[in-house]
């Protein structure tokens, strides 16, 4: 899926309709600021608004992911952009799912890395290295509560 093809994808399908931005996510019940996102191809949209989304433009979820119109428009059949739909929502929850994970291993290196911090003290070159070790270890649990917070109330925030 190329997420910038999608954008001009819906884009195009926007201005041939005639509509604005903000005309079309009123329509579907987003933000306009998300549309511009999806337009611009910075993100997709979540699973659940691309089944209102290719309603409004009038398109299919296939041509819809492949950012281009598709010659076979009448043999699509519903099966396939169910399972499609599934999919997606699958692919989305993964995605999320790795972010998670990803905060917790910094939170999880933050705490060895403290850790290791107090086992080297001694000598000036110890205390110095132990030093950056705390640092380190701070700002990696600090990056992993921050990432998986916004997972998580960007999460809380789609359902």
């Amino acid at each position: 899926m190329n997420q910038a093809a999608i954008g001009q994808y819906i884009a195009g399908k926007r201005t041939a309709q005639g509509m604005t931005q903000e005309q079309l996510a009123q329509k579907i019940g987003v933000s306009q600021k998300s549309l511009m996102r999806w337009e611009t191809g910075k993100r997709l949209p979540d699973a659940d608004a691309v089944e209102v989304l290719c309603t409004a433009l009038g398109i299919t979820l296939p041509e819809l992911l492949n950012g281009k119109d598709s010659p076979q428009k009448e043999e699509m059949q519903l099966t396939h952009d169910a399972q499609m739909l599934d999919l997606l929502r699958r692919m989305q929850r993964t995605v999320y799912e790795q972010h998670i994970l990803y905060g917790v291993l910094l939170i999880l290196l933050g705490i060895a890395s403290n850790a290791l911090s107090a086992l080297v003290g001694g000598s000036h070159v110890k205390e110095f290295f132990s030093g950056v070790l705390m640092g380190m270890s701070v700002a990696e649990m600090l990056a992993g509560v921050v990432i998986v917070a916004i997972h998580v109330i960007h999460g809380k925030c789609e359902e």
